[in-house]
């Protein structure tokens, strides 16, 4: 166990409904009521000193490619102290409800552009890249692998290239699927968490950093 984020951190949650979660868009101290909330109110417990401010700009239905256009905002104003980044599900999902596919090269591209900038504009700050995930809790998940498997490869090879934190969640998710859990319990609908899916996205948050 260690305290990990220095005296007086920010810490900045992106990403898309998974990290959204309700928050109240117009209130900064909100954090919805998902992984970010439950990392938050850990670490305050076990650390009530730090003064750590944690903000979420999560947005539902984003993709990579809103991040990107809400940078300069929800990146670069905060000029947080560490960033974690959960995307790409729906650069998956939109090809299947709306016929709007993102081509692997462009998820490739879109996603080393905006950890270029963070790095280049902000090269103190450290990042957590957490995989995109679908549990099959619904009898069309599985298909979406063949888009979604190479998108979590990039997830991976950038992290390693931009010198990022990686939370494997797919892999994670299908450990916790094959030992202990149905998929449902984790993800009703195979993408949103329950509040229990929530909670083990937090805590493995918290492992990779050593909090936990």
């Amino acid at each position: 166990m260690k305290q990990y984020f220095k005296e007086s951190a920010v810490v900045l949650f992106q990403g898309d409904s998974i990290t959204d979660c309700g928050r109240d868009r117009n209130d900064i101290t909100s954090l919805g009521n998902g992984y970010p909330q439950i990392v938050a109110n850990i670490y305050r417990t076990m650390f009530p000193k730090r003064n750590i401010t944690f903000i979420n700009k999560g947005i539902s239905g984003n993709r990579v490619r809103d991040l990107l256009a809400r940078y300069d905002e929800d990146f670069l104003a905060i000029k947080p102290d560490f960033i974690s980044i959960l995307i790409g599900i729906n650069d998956v999902w939109r090809a299947f409800d709306r016929n709007d596919p993102c081509p692997l090269e462009r998820f490739e591209q879109e996603y080393d552009l905006l950890l270029t900038k963070i790095r280049t504009d902000m090269p103190d700050t450290k990042i957590m890249v957490i995989s995109p995930f679908v549990l099959h809790s619904l009898p069309d998940r599985e298909t979406w692998h063949p888009d979604l498997d190479p998108k979590i490869e990039v997830c991976e090879k950038l992290a390693a290239k931009h010198n990022c934190i990686y939370l494997p969640m797919q892999s994670i998710f299908n450990k916790a699927v094959k030992r202990d859990y149905t998929p449902k319990e984790l993800a009703e609908d195979g993408v949103h968490p329950t509040h229990f899916g929530h909670a083990y996205i937090a805590a493995e948050y918290l492992k990779k950093l050593r909090i936990l």
